[in-house]
């Protein structure tokens, strides 16, 4: 028996399926009404602050502005924020701090999906031989069976929030994940930031060293003619020789270090930079605005390692909901809605509807203690996640009063360096005219200006750290609002989380 050619799908047949398919669906959608509300996880609070109230007394707090600003209205000298924005774009941690976002937000919404019933279009088509000596008639028989509709794949009612735990879990990971690309965002603006001041730093000493050399240089030619024509000792150029021996070794090290540090800043970008020594001092042109503190309760809202801890901290209790429910029984629903015939032009005849239901219950008996080992893990977890929330509560409290303090000692220590350079300047004057008037010998001379020398690079590096507090204090507060370069790290909104 050869198969009969397939006919047309007449209107009033193409009408007839139509019907049918949006009568399962309606079906699929009823059913998913069933699916339950309930959750086993445990009541969440948030944990209270393992911190003292407020922060230490060497660590004051002044100021009126707050860290909640954006990253150009704190750090505006425009050669950094073109670093900035550049390391925002190439940095390969903060790309794969947003591809890990990326990961969570699609783990969620393959968890997200469990909460739904999966219906597939289905069409199936049977052929068969029976051998004669099997037939019931003698001759070799030739079978059709012709099937199309619509099939519920096994779906768990979530009568216990099984499905439910498992979903708020996968969301709190993801909403961890993205606080922690924003955690790592502004840590990348404040190493950028570090970075290009040990840059200034080291153009400044270089600039100071450069000046020196070329001073000393000039100061070797004249005791060299000096002792040409007898008028001085070789003594005297020996330690002039020395002085100028000194520097040229110190401008050698700090050539080869601001080498090493454009490169260390070149590897944070992630790309090419071009950043010619700067002539200007280094607090010129960096009058970074001070930051106001504020509570330690207020970082639970600033800081984005906290806020994803706390997140991470939320998964734990929904996983402890997830394998409390997997102790009750578990219903699940199969079935399917469509049409069967033996042949294919009755595929759509009346009275060839076909259908199944095929609901299910277990209920586990004897697992070896699987379940109950699984509940302990979610709860050991659960633990092991509120002493990593404390322990980061506790690090930004330290991360915030270390800045503070340092802004406070370092303001004294740059006073006190200033001072000291004056002094020693004036000494290093002195000590010349006394020795030009031959009051005192040359060696007074050497000895002041070293000790100048040393007086000069030591201010610019106290300089240099306390603004480093600053940049530290911006990040221990948690930075400011990402501009414009950091929103393409920006996630897709999630909507309606709940199916």
């Amino acid at each position: 028996m050869q198969p009969p050619s397939a006919p047309s799908l007449t209107t009033p047949r193409r009408a007839a399926l139509a019907r049918r398919i949006a009568g399962g669906a309606a079906l699929a959608a009823a059913v998913a009404a069933l699916a339950g509300c309930m959750s086993m996880a445990p009541p969440y609070e948030t944990p209270a602050l393992p911190v003292p109230p407020s922060y230490p007394a060497d660590a004051p707090d002044a100021g009126a502005q707050t860290a909640d600003t954006s990253w150009r209205d704190t750090f505006t000298d425009p050669r950094l924020q073109a670093l900035i924005a550049q390391a925002l774009e190439h940095n390969r941690d903060l790309r794969r701090a947003v591809l890990q976002v990326r990961e969570a937000q699609a783990a969620y919404g393959i968890q997200r999906a469990d909460a739904f019933p999966t219906v597939a279009a289905q069409a199936r088509v049977d052929r068969s031989r029976t051998p004669a000596d099997l037939s019931l008639i003698g001759r070799p028989l030739l079978g059709s069976q012709y099937q199309a509709g619509l099939g519920l794949a096994s779906w768990e009612i979530d009568f216990w929030g099984r499905v439910r735990s498992l979903q708020d879990a996968a969301l709190e990971r993801y909403l961890a994940s993205d606080a922690a690309r924003r955690a790592a965002t502004i840590e990348l603006v404040a190493q950028v930031a570090e970075g290009y001041l040990g840059l200034r730093e080291l153009d400044e000493r270089i600039a100071l060293a450069s000046r020196t050399v070329a001073s000393r240089t000039e100061s070797l030619r004249i005791f060299t003619r000096r002792v040409e024509v007898g008028s001085t000792s070789r003594l005297d150029l020996t330690q002039v020789s020395t002085l100028l021996n000194q520097a040229q070794a110190l401008a050698a090290q700090l050539e080869q270090a601001r080498a090493a540090q454009s490169h260390a800043l070149q590897l944070l970008v992630g790309a090419p930079i071009d950043l010619p020594p700067v002539s200007e001092r280094l607090d010129a042109q960096w009058l970074l605005p001070d930051l106001h503190a504020g509570l330690p309760s207020e970082l639970l809202t600033r800081r984005p390692d906290i806020v994803a801890a706390e997140h991470a901290l939320k998964a734990t209790h929904a996983d402890i909901g997830a394998a409390r429910a997997a102790f009750f029984p578990r219903v699940a629903l199969t079935g399917s809605l469509g049409t069967a015939s033996a042949e294919l032009d009755g595929l759509f005849a009346s009275g060839s509807h076909a259908w199944s239901f095929s609901p299910g219950v277990s209920l586990p008996l004897f697992d070896g203690g699987r379940l109950r080992s699984n509940r302990d893990l979610a709860e050991v977890r659960r633990e092991l996640a509120l002493a990593d929330y404390d322990k980061t509560v506790q690090g930004a409290f330290r991360d915030v009063s270390d800045a503070l303090s340092a802004r406070r000692w370092l303001t004294a220590q740059a006073a006190l360096a200033q001072a000291a350079q004056s002094v020693q300047a004036e000494r290093a004057r002195l000590a010349q005219l006394r020795y030009d008037r031959g009051a005192a010998a040359f060696l007074e001379v050497l000895e002041a200006q070293r000790d100048l020398l040393t007086a000069e690079q030591q201010l610019v590096q106290v300089r240099r750290a306390l603004l480093s507090s600053r940049v530290s204090l911006y990040a221990a507060l948690g930075g400011g609002i990402p501009a414009a370069a950091d929103e393409q790290a920006a996630l897709p909104s999630l909507g309606n989380t709940r199916p």
